[in-house]
């Protein structure tokens, strides 16, 4: 990837809680990682892959993609236990927080337009919330800044089969009502807010006069050429949809009803809980789904110099480096968060919730990107991509 910018700063990649992650680090806090050995090389690849799902996860979804084609790609393990259903290629699974970086996009594009400013105030384009006169801006959101509240959001979901009653706009309210105030002044510190995003779909619909949903699909799922079967915000067809699973001797599961209604738990079929299908309240927070390869084409035009979704400055706007209001950097862009693995920077989105957990990352001085997706809550993307993205840096920095 070509741009005109500074490389970021090297930060410390930040813990965020997404949904369902701050169990997943409470998990790994009190029972440890699983290291799997040997470790992973180019030539046993696959055998370790095939190993590591056979011990870690019901099933798992592996893709690594330069800007011309795909490196390397993986599926394996289960779909669905109980239906003895492979993982395969074209199976959809939830994606949840990635779905944020999307939302970054759209409001860009927007930009792009000249509907939107990045730095007005949001009461611009959203007059009805509690934070009004606050002075938050439209940067803030993206960048995680506007010192928003964050509650945990395990109950922000709803059954499929709910879906088109669902009213989104009472469940924001209803949010806002519950989180009134802000936790610190708008710029003074990054702190990652669900609430943040959600109002930035919000923004969306009223400046482009579309709902969210549909403006996505038709601003940057169809110009990407990305099937509706491989990439949406429901599921395309139930019988090529992976089960989200809970692992059994999790401390996930252990406090699932404290954290989630019953009405979503399924059977235990194995050593896992079964969830049932459900959506976010919030689309523009974590409502997308769908396949490695639906994904992989959103992550090959970033590495494209000229991406069809964005002119290149306002690109450049996506990917760089934003700064609190002291100007200290801070590890996030305008939809992207910073990570290091190695000595080498990439650029993520990380999304976790019921039953499922996967990654995006963009390695911008070696032109690859990497995917993982599974149907588990309980799993370390970040500790699984720096493990196995290894074999492919390594290659590439020969």
């Amino acid at each position: 990837m070509k741009t005109n910018i500074p490389i970021p700063q090297p930060i410390k990649r930040p813990i965020i809680w997404s949904t369902s992650l701050f169990v997943i680090y409470l998990l790994y806090f009190f029972f440890g990682a699983i290291f799997m050995k040997p470790e992973p090389t180019k030539e046993n690849l696959k055998q370790y892959l095939d190993s590591y799902t056979n011990s870690n996860v019901p099933g798992l979804q592996y893709m690594v993609v330069d800007a011309n084609g795909t490196l390397f790609e993986y599926s394996g393990g289960w779909a669905d236990i109980q239906g003895q259903r492979l993982m395969q290629a074209d199976t959809t699974l939830m994606v949840y927080s990635m779905t944020k970086t999307f939302t970054a996009v759209a409001i860009l594009q927007l930009v792009e337009e000249g509907k939107i400013n990045l730095d007005d105030e949001m009461d611009v384009y959203l007059p009805y919330t509690p934070y009004q006169g606050k002075h938050i801006t439209v940067r803030q959101l993206l960048s995680h800044t506007a010192g928003l509240p964050n509650p945990i959001p395990l109950r922000w979901i709803h059954l499929t089969d709910e879906d088109a009653g669902f009213d989104s706009d009472a469940a924001l309210a209803q949010v806002l009502r519950d989180n009134p105030e802000l936790k610190s002044e708008p710029g003074e510190a990054f702190a990652y807010s669900n609430i943040g995003y959600w109002l930035l779909g919000e923004i969306v619909e009223n400046v482009s006069g579309q709902p969210y949903r549909e403006y996505v699909r038709k601003n940057i799922i169809a110009p990407l050429q990305i099937p509706q079967t491989e990439m949406d915000f429901v599921i395309p067809n139930p019988d090529s949809h992976a089960k989200g699973y809970l692992a059994h001797f999790s401390f996930t599961n252990l406090v699932k009803g404290l954290v989630t209604d019953s009405k979503f738990w399924g059977e235990y079929e194995g050593n896992w809980l079964a969830l049932k299908s459900n959506y976010l309240n919030s689309s523009a927070t974590g409502g997308l789904l769908g396949t490695p390869h639906g994904f992989s084409l959103f992550l090959q035009d970033q590495l494209r110099e000229e991406s069809v979704l964005l002119k290149p400055e306002t690109k450049n706007l996506l990917i760089s480096q934003q700064t609190d209001m002291a100007g200290n950097p801070i590890p996030m862009t305008l939809g992207w968060h910073i990570g290091e693995t190695d000595g080498i920077l990439y650029y993520f989105k990380e999304g976790g919730g019921g039953g499922f957990h996967s990654e995006m990352r963009v390695y911008p001085s070696l032109n690859i990107a990497t995917l993982v997706m599974v149907n588990s809550t309980d799993f370390s993307s970040n500790k699984f991509l720096n493990n196995v993205d290894s074999v492919f840096l390594n290659e590439r920095q020969k």
